[in-house]
């Protein structure tokens, strides 16, 4: 039986492949992980596994269009079982969400590597982001009820309030911080200032990043890759791990781990990592 607090981390690669030529192997031998989520993929089954060695035990979902998102679980484990099947019957969830449950001593706990789609205020790419934030709206309670030590971690593409968006008010029209999409994370852990926010409002999940952070601004998880934005820190934070609150009471942690400099980035993101004490 573990002793050990179980380490969950997940992280938008941008490409596993380019992520691992810049130094993203480095990072994982270093980091004790036992649970990784990978969004953003853009690669075969194969190549997780030659990248990740045979000691890795991987899930993976590729999208239906070759070289686009692309979600994994990779553990140290087997997954007991998988499932892919999410929202209405015609939207295509391929490579965006990805569920499987591990045994953790005498716990079972269910992850699920998520990959919001970034949207388009205006267009059609923001319709599907809709249809996907409603089938996550549905699914979470069905989610919950399979397994209250459940998890849901990854790029939800959304900043829930002013504080997860250094220049916040640069963008209140665009995807990623509409009030449309802000609303749905109202529903997922409560609204900012409800007396309940982040413990029981809403449908009761909890955001950790918020937990842990407290109220301040950031952490931040992502930064574009234009100007100096890293260097500034001008960044969104739009990476989770939204917990059941029975899984939220056993995390002890949670770390941020953003590149000591631009050039040491393998990604556009930070990974996200928790230490589960169950």
């Amino acid at each position: 039986m573990p002793t050990k607090p179980l380490r969950l981390a997940s992280v938008n690669v941008n490409g596993v492949r380019a992520a691992f030529r810049n130094g993203m192997g480095a990072w994982l031998d270093g980091r004790d992980v036992d649970i990784l989520a990978l969004q953003e993929v853009r690669a075969e089954t194969s190549d997780l596994e030659k990248l990740l060695g045979p000691d890795w035990n991987i899930v993976h979902d590729p999208a239906t269009a070759k070289g686009r998102a692309g979600v994994a679980i990779a553990s140290r484990d087997r997954a007991n079982i998988h499932r892919v099947t999410f929202g209405a019957d015609d939207f295509d969830s391929a490579g965006r969400w990805l569920e499987a449950d591990y045994e953790w001593g005498d716990k079972v706990v269910t992850v699920v590597s998520a990959y919001v789609h970034s949207g388009e205020a205006g267009t059609e790419k923001q319709v599907e982001k809709y249809k996907f934030l409603d089938g996550m709206l549905e699914h979470l309670p069905a989610l919950q009820k399979h397994n209250p030590l459940a998890v849901v971690v990854g790029d939800l593409n959304v900043g829930h309030r002013t504080l997860d968006i250094r220049n916040w008010k640069g963008n209140v029209k665009r995807a990623g911080f509409l009030l449309e999409e802000r609303a749905y994370f109202d529903r997922f852990v409560g609204a900012e200032g409800d007396p309940d926010y982040n413990a029981g409002a809403g449908l009761g999940w909890v955001d950790l990043g918020r937990r842990f952070a407290g109220e301040v601004e950031g952490p931040y998880t992502w930064w574009s890759q234009r100007g100096r934005a890293f260097d500034n820190d001008t960044g969104w934070r739009i990476d989770y791990q939204l917990a059941t609150p029975e899984l939220a009471a056993t995390a002890t942690s949670l770390t941020i781990d953003r590149a000591p400099t631009h050039a040491e980035r393998w990604s556009d993101h930070a990974p996200v990592v928790v230490d589960y004490a169950l």
